[in-house]
């Protein structure tokens, strides 16, 4: 186990790109691995998972090496010095990592993890916000959870395939998979790898999306024949979802504001063979009007915080404000009174959000149920997760049904 110069100075780039740039993680790890076509597997491996660690641990280790932002490249250096210590690697004699301090870096890292924020690298708003909304205890559970490595988990494309045929296929490619106790799509990776390379990819076998995720499809009830409309599609994993469960018979049209998110949408339904859909930018509000009292399934994926989602965006601890959560509350409340009248009546409506805080999830319906339009629904069940409790992303969903006209 040693540290190799060339995947360490990328790394040491990357860091800088995400840090200092304002670059998306998930972007700079993608063009870090096309750097070297001689990378194996290993190496790979060693780039991705060392720039997300580094990412998710950024303020812990920052407190380590007693480093302050903007990090210039000495600091960067440091705070890989720190990450290389508590991973147990050798310090190479290296000019960037003379003198490091083993000894102190780990008595630092002892003292330092008795206190949450810094234990769970987290900003001291995010701390306090999660502590206000879900109590103590839960909370220090779940950031805990939050923290952890995400797992590979695949949605079977039933419009192609069964998942015992899938598991088969992959098998034969050495990657092995898990069923899913209660989720009837979902193959679990047993070890990370890159699936977006296979032809079971390529051919639309599968998608890549977690399991928390794939139950807001069923939550909803859809059944083939009928019309659906999923209100914020963005790329579209639940909207594949549901054209699969409804067996591309029905309408399902597909709505989002931006179009660049429909034409990636457009590209993933063509590979999967779903071809019930319709696609409709959002540029005015006529958009929405034509549909009134129009749609048997309406689905609302609002925009939230992210914060059920950390373990697979860990950039977002850093990129997320206290003030771009009381904006998008907001956007939650509107979104959900607007599109809500596209249902008819006798129709169902699922409002879901990747976030664990009640005020975006339990009290936004609560307030939808007092509104005008609102009056107008019934509300038939809700399901929160938590990730301290299945292992998978947070999310909330919530079913509500459109009364029959009296």
């Amino acid at each position: 186990m040693r540290l190799h110069r060339n995947l360490v100075y990328t790394t040491i780039d990357s860091l800088n790109a995400i840090f200092n740039e304002g670059e998306y993680a998930d972007k700079v790890v993608a063009r870090a691995l096309k750097k070297d076509k001689r990378w194996g597997s290993s190496d790979r491996k060693f780039v991705a998972e060392t720039i997300y660690e580094i990412v998710r641990w950024k303020r812990l280790y920052m407190e380590i090496a007693g480093v302050k932002e903007p990090f210039d490249r000495d600091q960067l250096w440091r705070i890989f010095a720190v990450w290389a210590v508590l991973r147990g690697y050798p310090i190479p004699d290296w000019r960037q990592l003379e003198g490091t301090p083993e000894r102190k870096i780990k008595g630092r890292f002892d003292e330092l993890s008795k206190i949450r924020k810094m234990r769970e690298s987290i900003p001291d708003w995010m701390d306090e916000l999660g502590v206000k909304e879900l109590g103590e205890e839960v909370w220090t559970k779940e950031i805990a959870a939050q923290n952890k490595q995400a797992q590979v988990i695949l949605r079977v494309n039933t419009l192609k395939t069964t998942k015992e045929k899938l598991r088969a296929i992959l098998m034969d490619l050495n990657i092995e998979t898990e069923f899913l106790k209660d989720q009837p799509d979902a193959l679990v990776l047993k070890e990370r790898a890159n699936v977006f390379l296979t032809d079971a990819f390529k051919e639309g076998l599968f998608e890549v999306q977690d399991a928390s995720s794939q139950l807001v499809a069923a939550f909803l009830d859809v059944q083939p024949g009928m019309r659906v409309v999923d209100t914020c599609a963005g790329a579209g994993g639940k909207t594949l979802h549901m054209a699969s469960l409804m067996q591309n018979k029905g309408q399902l049209i597909a709505m989002d504001l931006y179009e660049s998110k429909l034409k990636q949408l457009k590209l993933r339904a063509k590979r999967n063979g779903a071809f019930n859909i319709e696609y409709r930018i959002i540029d005015s509000t006529k958009v929405i009007k034509k549909l009134h009292e129009k749609a048997d399934r309406v689905l609302i994926d609002a925009p939230c915080s992210g914060l059920g989602v950390l373990k697979r965006n860990p950039d977002a601890k850093w990129k997320l404000q206290p003030e771009f959560i009381d904006n998008i509350k907001k956007v939650q409340a509107e979104v959900l009174e607007n599109y809500s009248k596209i249902v008819k009546p006798g129709g169902k409506l699922v409002y879901a959000t990747c976030s664990v805080l009640p005020s975006e999830n339990q009290e936004q319906v609560k307030h939808f149920l007092t509104t005008e339009i609102g009056k107008s629904f019934t509300f038939v069940k809700d399901t929160k997760i938590l990730a301290q409790e299945t292992g998978f992303d947070g999310f909330y969903m919530a079913l509500l049904e459109r009364k029959k006209e009296a």
